[in-house]
């Protein structure tokens, strides 16, 4: 009702391209992360894409990313005229492995994006002390995991700049928006250059940026929409509380599933300090050889048939394989725009990330509990535990 009645007050006034709602919206969500400032876009993508122009990168440079990840976190660099490395990920956390990524950093790399994927925080430590070695920039996708912990400190903190997606399908929500926070001052100005003209004449200050007042760096337009605002204002007032819930709910589920074969918990260790935030798009590793090598693809397919529906084998494709960052040439380059303006051939073909190839015959997809319903989330786990105990019955049809 009150998410209502919030959308309501902006539509009745009229001013859903305005910024007053917005701006309150910004001070609320820089407060609950205890950062200098934080900047609306109109969704996560727009975020990420300010974030990586915030971070000065531009043609010739190079972004590296894991290539287990939804699109946005990586591709916003190509607008840019940059290009993207893959790096490996841990297979027990999904999330960047720091000895790949610092192996495959060049004299062009530019920023390290971090994706704090299906929840779990990035090693970010070792991250930090890599990038700040070596002069470079490091993004927070925290378009998983609003709200979890890195060793105790909010995710979207630690890094220079990070970006969150707010649609509708995240744990925390405007409708559909996103937003960028940082303490840096002059990411937060090209971030303000970049796509929100209309902010531009009483933010900037630093010369270079100050001088094209009134018109967007590179013509984009990311402003919120006030409705998505107001309902995010909203949604940020209970977050805590309604993390808090799904954090129990979801640590009850796998506390129900300890020690099962063939399946493991991905969450950080009880001790370590860090959390998984909503836990959005929730995931559990998958052991076949626990299982007498029985498949994945044949483990969902046994526990959707004892009512799990959301039960399904893998996450996203592996960026990486995709002919889109291999053979398209979307700006009129004459070349794959992923290499158009690239000192070398960064593709990568199938074999060069072999960790992250092998995840999809080694992750699976379970429930999101949000509420702390003992009996429902019981009956779940209990579908889990006996197709994980009764493997052998499968094999012989897998």
């Amino acid at each position: 009702k009150e998410d209502e009645e919030a959308a309501l007050e902006v539509l009745r006034a009229g001013k859903m391209s305005g910024t007053d709602v917005t701006r309150k919206f910004e001070e609320e969500f820089a407060k609950w992360h205890g950062v200098k400032y934080a900047l609306a876009h109109n969704n996560g993508t727009a975020a990420l894409h300010a974030a990586m122009f915030g971070c000065g990168v531009g043609v010739g440079d190079e972004i590296i990313c894991q290539s287990l990840t939804y699109w946005a976190s990586a591709l916003p660099a190509l607008s840019l005229g940059a290009t993207i490395v893959f790096a490996e990920v841990d297979p027990n956390t999904l999330t960047l492995d720091p000895k790949d990524v610092e192996r495959r950093i060049t004299d062009r790399t530019k920023a390290i994006v971090v994706v704090h994927y299906c929840g779990y925080p990035t090693d970010m430590d070792p991250i930090m002390e890599v990038a700040e070695r070596h002069g470079i920039k490091v993004i927070e996708d925290c378009s998983h995991a609003h709200g979890g912990l890195y060793k105790g400190r909010l995710v979207g903190t630690i890094g220079h700049v990070a970006a969150f997606s707010l649609m509708s399908g995240k744990s925390l929500i405007a409708g559909e928006g996103g937003i960028l926070i940082t303490n840096d001052r002059e990411i937060y100005e090209r971030a303000v250059a970049f796509g929100h003209y209309e902010r531009t004449h009483e933010v900037l200050t630093v010369p270079e940026l100050k001088r094209f007042a009134g018109l967007p760096l590179g013509g984009y337009k990311y402003r919120m929409h006030q409705i998505s605002s107001a309902v995010a204002r909203v949604q940020l007032k209970y977050y805590r509380e309604r993390m808090e819930e799904i954090q129990r709910a979801m640590n009850y589920f796998w506390d129900l599933l300890e020690g099962v074969p063939g399946i493991r918990a991905h969450r950080p260790p009880k001790d370590s300090g860090s959390t998984m935030g909503g836990w959005y798009a929730p995931h559990g590793l998958y052991v076949p050889e626990e299982l007498n090598g029985l498949s994945v693809e044949k483990f969902c397919e046994a526990v959707r048939a004892e009512g799990v529906s959301s039960c399904n084998p893998g996450a996203n494709f592996p960026l990486h394989l995709h002919p889109m960052l291999n053979e398209a040439d979307v700006y009129g380059h004459g070349k794959p725009t992923r290499i158009a303006n690239a000192s070398r051939d960064v593709r990568q073909p199938e074999g060069s990330l072999p960790v992250t190839e092998s995840l999809p015959s080694r992750i699976f997809s379970i429930p999101w509990f949000k509420k702390f319903y003992p009996k429902v989330i019981e009956e779940h786990a209990l579908a889990f535990r006996k197709v994980a105990e009764n493997a052998d019955e499968l094999l012989k049809d897998d």
